[in-house]
């Protein structure tokens, strides 16, 4: 069984980027990393091996998410309500022009329905559409159709935003 600090050294920032997702603020995201890292925590003595390390984790962190998004008021989940917290350090501007793409991106994955950001999130974090079908219980055929129109649906809104 995997040490859980070996655990957050390999897959931290995969578990950050997941938590990107699914929370607005980064606030909200560092308090989802720290839950996904406690469910970890509680998770690693019943990893059995039936499947790979790194879906495991990614399963365990898709989890806490959702049930993170599950425990919200329905008035949290209205994403056109929701306010920016602007990052109060500047930056050069190349790093803020490079923040403001990750942001729109970041902002138009989390618009997304549930079942395509899902998927996304883990096509972005390099996981095979096996591996994605395996943590989310679903066909690798229903993981393709649901990238493809993931793809599509950011696509528009990022051209919308382009506008």
């Amino acid at each position: 069984m995997p040490a859980i600090d070996e655990v957050v050294r390999r897959y931290g920032g995969a578990l950050a980027r997941i938590a990107g997702s699914y929370e607005r603020t980064p606030v909200g995201r560092e308090d989802l990393v720290q839950d996904i890292v406690i469910a970890l925590m509680q998770a690693l003595p019943k990893f059995r091996g039936d499947s790979a390390l790194g879906t495991f984790v990614y399963r365990v962190a898709t989890n806490q998410a959702i049930d993170r998004l599950a425990r919200r008021s329905p008035a949290m989940l209205d994403i056109d309500a929701a306010v920016d917290v602007p990052d109060p350090e500047p930056g050069p501007d190349a790093r803020y022009g490079e923040q403001a793409r990750r942001e729109r991106l970041l902002a138009a994955i989390r618009s997304l329905p549930l079942s395509l950001r899902q998927v996304i999130t883990l096509v972005l974090e390099g996981l095979s559409h096996a591996e994605i079908a395996s943590i989310l219980g679903i066909t690798e055929n229903n993981v393709a159709v649901r990238a493809n129109r993931a793809r599509a649906a950011l696509r528009e809104r990022l051209q919308g935003d382009a506008r």
